[in-house]
Parts: structure tokens; sequence; C-alpha cells
């Protein structure tokens, strides 16, 4: 899959993806040379004997608490083991992986003071596949992803528990299996190890990709129901966009015009009488271009976030100091997962007032729930209902983490982001959003059957195909929940786009 080399500067959220999925990871001649200048200050700094915070002091309310030369390794690792407090589900893979390479990225930076030999090893472990098994809960992102970023320090120093190749291994076991030498802390490399936003800004990261898949998919999907339901193109025409310069509305309304010419069910109501559409196919571009417009806030916010240093204290290597200050506060990740949110589930939410209109005979003038015989056939009914569900969910996973704060650490900590709740939340509104996209895409693909013989665009055909190459016609009740799921994943692959790409051309 390639390799990716940290710099500390310019990792992108696709490299991200590529790591998290399993390429390889080294540094650069100039990021081994920043870490090791850093390290030398450290270095400098102990051996003086200067009163630093995190190198020969407690932690947070201890840090007042001046720590012997001949405690300082101890410190350290004891910090890991303490911090090592995280509970619930373990984190999937993909999402480890992107925590590990995040954190080593930022030690690449030079600003944390952490030894080559242990900045390597854990691109070594990443390499290697020995993923650390790091529980979601326990960090409310403010000193940084604490407890999340101490399992996977815990490995470092052969401690702890690891996932090697879908094996539960002992740490100090896979190190060894793998002819790796576990590290022994020096002064501040623990705190340089867990201090940062790594995970909410990896987890937020893998849900802004999904989620940009699902907002092109949203106007390819909106397409098929707006030409199912007989709907007008007028609404995307661009002189109407132009007047209201939103980048996100005119290119999904570019999208949403392009993706229905040609179609013969456009043209055989085009003189019907009807003036608008409901707001659901009308406003399409308005919505989708909404949520388009903070997806990219969204992007540039973690983008710049993953190539930050988010140490305390940060060691300048020029002026040889050590400063404490507070970039380690989860903020600006948490309140951009909260807008990820917010604005996946306003694709969903309109998707689902899409569907009610594809299964409601009173407005779609197609048989009720998109089956024949109904009453002996309930057709699309519960699968309306599902997306309902998932609508409705997502209203609470939205209300915005971000605005939430409880005071820790003695009240030295009096102000926190909530950013890995918000980064976990997002996640889940992204899931809820792809099944409820591949239940409209469903159910457009069925009522553009009852046109027939009459055919919507070749490139809107072409998404039909590949939908119907996975998921049959519906000619009789079935168990559709696999079905959905199935849909669902070809749309978290890209495969529905790419169907619609396949004629249409690249898609913005």
């Amino acid at each position: 899959m390639g390799r990716i080399t940290l710099n500390g500067n310019d990792l992108a959220i696709v490299d991200l993806a590529a790591v998290a999925s399993g390429a390889s990871v080294g540094f650069t001649e100039a990021a081994v040379a920043a870490m090791r200048a850093s390290r030398a200050v450290v270095d400098g700094a102990v051996a003086r004997g200067d009163v630093v915070y995190g190198v020969n002091t407690g932690f947070g309310n201890f840090a007042d608490v001046r720590i012997g030369p001949m405690d300082l390794e101890a410190l350290q690792r004891n910090l890991v083991r303490s911090h090592a407090a995280g509970v619930g589900p373990t984190l999937p893979i993909l999402e480890t992986r992107a925590l590990m390479v995040l954190r080593a990225n930022v030690l690449a930076k030079g600003f944390s003071g952490a030894r080559v030999e242990t900045a390597s090893l854990l691109i070594e472990c990443l390499n290697r596949g020995i993923h650390p098994k790091v529980p979601e809960q326990g960090s409310v992102g403010a000193s940084g992803d604490l407890a999340p970023l101490a399992h996977v320090a815990l490995l470092l120093i052969g401690e702890g528990e690891c996932e090697v190749n879908g094996q539960d291994l002992k740490a100090a076991e896979a190190l060894a299996a793998a002819g790796l030498k576990p590290v022994t802390l020096g002064a501040k490399e623990g705190l340089a190890l867990i201090n940062g936003t790594q995970l909410m800004t990896g987890i937020a990261a893998l849900a802004l990709l999904e989620a940009e898949t699902l907002a092109r998919t949203a106007d390819v999907v909106a397409a098929m129901t707006v030409d199912a339901l007989l709907g007008t193109d007028v609404a995307f025409d661009p002189r109407i966009h132009a007047a209201r310069p939103h980048a996100g509305q005119a290119a999904s309304a570019r999208n949403l015009k392009r993706l229905l010419e040609g179609s013969a069910l456009r043209e055989s109501h085009r003189n019907c009488g009807r003036v608008q559409d409901a707001y659901s196919l009308r406003c399409a571009p308005q919505v989708h271009g909404a949520c388009r417009d903070a997806l990219a806030f969204v992007r540039r916010t973690l983008e710049i976030e993953m190539n930050s240093a988010t140490d305390n204290p940060m060691v300048f290597a020029e002026s040889g100091e050590l400063l404490s200050g507070g970039n380690f506060h989860g903020e600006p990740a948490a309140m951009a997962a909260d807008f990820l949110s917010i604005a996946a589930a306003e694709i969903g939410g309109i998707s689902e007032r899409r569907i009610e209109r594809l299964v409601n005979p009173s407005l779609s003038g197609l048989p009720a729930f998109l089956t024949e015989d109904g009453g002996l056939r309930s057709g699309f009914m519960m699968a309306h209902v599902t997306a309902a569900a998932l609508a409705s969910e997502n209203k609470s996973l939205a209300h915005p983490a971000s605005v939430d704060s409880i005071t820790t650490s003695a009240n030295k900590e009096d102000h926190v982001s909530m950013g890995p709740i918000a980064a976990r939340q997002a996640r889940s509104v992204v899931a809820n959003v792809r099944r409820i996209l591949a239940i409209e895409a469903l159910a457009a693909a069925q009522a553009i059957e009852f046109h027939r013989p009459l055919r919507t665009s070749n490139t809107l055909e072409a998404v039909h195909a590949a939908l119907r190459a996975a998921v049959p016609k519906y000619d009789t009740d079935r168990i559709m929940g696999p079905e959905i799921e199935h849909a669902a994943e070809l749309i978290r692959k890209g495969d529905l786009v790419r169907a619609a790409e396949h004629t249409f051309g690249a898609m913005e």
C-alpha cells in the first residue's frame, strides 16, 4: 500500500486513511533531526536541574511537587500506567492505527522532546501490525486524549494488551515475537506520548472521509428520487444558485442538473403544469450544499490539527526553552466533530423525507410502499420506519458535545472540550446516514421501475444497474435488513458515485 513519510507538517487525511488501512510509515531525515534537537533541550534542562513541568515535577494538581533525579524514569512509567484508565469498547484497528500515526506525526515535529528511539518503536509497531488495545472511553479532551494515548504508550514499555493478526497478546509477548525491545522512558517521554488530541482527531478524520463520500452519494440518490417522483430540474438552474453563491450549494446543483440530463422520465412530464416540488426535492442543493460547506470547514480544521504540536510543555530547540501552554485542549477538533455530526445528520434528515415521499401514494402517485399487491405485501413500509428511526437517533447524536464541560484534576482542568465524545458521535451519525441513503437508493430504484419502459438518464441508469447487480428488484416481500446493509456497503466504498462517474465524469 506504499509508505507514508512523516515530518509533522503535511500529513493529509488521505495519508491518514492509507496508514489506517495498512500502509507503512517512516520519518524524514528532517524529522529525525528535529526530534534529536528537541531531546537535547530536555536533556540539558535535566542536567542543569531546571524545574520544568512534566520533566521533573508531578502532573496536573501535582505540578508543584518536585521529583528527584533518581525518580525521573519512575515518574514517566507511573504516568503511563496511572493514565491508562480507559474503559468501554476497544477501538477498531483502523482507528487505533490512525491514533498511532497521528501521535508519531506530532513527535516528528520536534516540539515533544521524545527520543528518536522511542518514536521509532511506535512506527515499528505500526509497520508490523502490533496494535495496542485502546478503550474508547475515558477522555474528556482537555489535556489531550490522555487515557487512550496512555494505552498506546503502554505497548512501548512492554505492558498492556495488543492485537496482532486478530490474536490478543500481552504487549511484551508481541514485541518479543517481532524482535523488538520495549523502551525505558526518559524524562518527559511519557508526557510526550500521551499529551494530545489524536484520538478525537483520528476518529473524526476517518468519519469525515466517509461523510464526503456520502455528500456526493446524496446528490446521486436525490437525483434518482427526483426523477422517480417526476420532479423538475428547473430548481437546479445555475442562474438560481449564482444569485446565492455558496460554493457547496452551487456544486450540488451542478451535480443534480447534470445527473438528470437526457432523462426520458423528465421529458415525459415537462408540460404537466406542476410548478414546484416539495422542499426535500427542490431544496436539495441548498441543504446538501450547506452540509458540503460545513464538511469543507471540518476538513480544513482537522488537517491543521493533524499537523499541530499538541504537547505541554513544548520544546523549542532554537531557543533552548520549554514553555507551558494549552495546545492539548481539544476545542478545535471537538467543534469540528460536532459540525461533522450536524452536517451528516442533515444529509440523512432530508433523505428520510424523500423516502417518505417515495412510499406515500398520496405524494408519489406510485403504488403504496412501492409494492404490488399491497396488503398481501408490505413492501418498503418498514424500510422507511428504519430510516425514520435512524434519522431520529441522529437528532440526539448531533447535539454538540463541545458545549459541555466538567471540571477534572482538582479544578486544575476547569474547562474541557469533550472532543472524543463529539468524534464518536460523528462516527455513529455517519454510519446511520450511510444506511438512510441506502434505503433511499433502493426505494428510488424500485420507484423508477414502476415507470418502465421509460428510462431515467444514462448516468442514473448506470447507478440503477449497480444497485440491481447487488440487490434484486423487490418482486415480493423478503428480508430487507441484510440487503439494506449490502447497499450501505456499496455506498461506503463509493461504488454508487463511481457508477455515476463512469458516464458522468468526475462529480463535484
